[in-house]
């Protein structure tokens, strides 16, 4: 269901004690593509082909939990989905690689970026403020964000984003897209394969594992270990690129990330692009992706 046709190639990958499935396009430096919610590696196939055209090995992933990836009852802490992806790097034979993050993979970059760092040459993050900006930015907007609330209950945000054939996922895509993309002859596809990807048995359950962990780990010793691990600016340059029009992530919780960044970092702002920059900007976003690689290469 998820290991769409295209021009690359789908296989798995044993990193971190689990089985990752990627989807791999192109040659040269390491590029590894980390997608958000409610997504899969799919949200990435204008980048994956964008990438390979530039010279560059493109791999996207499945996380932990999602797609066609293993969906083990543990490990959806912020440690342990760094150390995946560190693991992954080396799975896939290469000492280091680029890492470029949407929302959730962005939050796991920044932290694979602190943890991890030998295996980073560079960051690039769409609609992902670094963890800690996260961490306050929601206490400061519970409201922007009142879905990480309801994903706090147990059972019942798993029925709710699985009932009607993932109903609720094709709301909040649209909700947190801007109205361009929304009317786009793509869209409908988009709504479609995640739709189908989040009923994936173990999907909606892991994929909430994610929020339920970044929220209830603030008052236990693992999450204040987690904190003090991440609070260090990036040895690496960052990219940071928002929509204007992100209504769950705000601008000045990603500009506010300022302190957490390497040198010759960048941020760029995309106007009348939502939650999905990389989809609903699919040319420009590989285009700035493209030339901050060439940059930092």
């Amino acid at each position: 269901m998820v290991r769409v046709a295209g021009p690359w190639t789908h296989r798995d990958v044993s990193a971190n004690g689990i089985r990752l499935h990627v989807a791999e396009l192109g040659e040269g430096p390491l590029v590894l593509l980390l997608h958000g919610f409610p997504e899969f590696w799919w949200s990435w196939r204008h980048q994956l082909t964008a990438l390979a055209e530039a010279g560059y090995r493109a791999v996207a992933v499945d996380l932990r939990g999602y797609g066609d990836s293993d969906k083990p009852p543990r490990g959806y802490d912020g440690f342990t989905l760094a150390g995946d992806i560190a693991g992954l790097v080396k799975a896939l034979g290469a000492q280091r690689a680029h890492l470029v993050g949407h929302a959730w993979g962005g939050s796991i970059a920044w932290t694979v970026g602190a943890l991890h760092p030998r295996v980073v040459s560079s960051i690039s993050v769409l609609s992902a403020p670094h963890p800690l900006m996260t961490r306050r930015a929601f206490r400061r907007h519970p409201r922007t964000n009142s879905h990480v609330l309801r994903f706090q209950l147990p059972i019942h945000p798993e029925r709710w984003l699985t009932g009607e054939n993932g109903l609720q996922v094709a709301k909040l895509l649209s909700a947190w897209s801007g109205p361009k993309w929304r009317s786009a002859p793509e869209f409908d596809e988009v709504i479609r394969r995640c739709r189908q990807a989040m009923t994936v048995p173990g999907v909606a359950h892991s994929s909430l594992e994610y929020y339920r962990w970044a929220v209830r780990s603030q008052i236990r010793s693992d999450g204040r270990r987690f904190a003090e691990a991440v609070d260090k600016p990036m040895q690496v340059p960052v990219l940071q690129i928002h929509g204007s029009l992100d209504p769950i992530v705000l601008e000045s919780a990603a500009r506010d990330s300022l302190p957490w960044l390497g040198p010759e970092s960048e941020f760029r702002y995309l106007p009348e692009v939502g939650h999905f920059p990389n989809q609903e900007a699919s040319h420009t976003t590989s285009r700035l992706i493209t030339e901050f690689l060439q940059k930092t290469s």
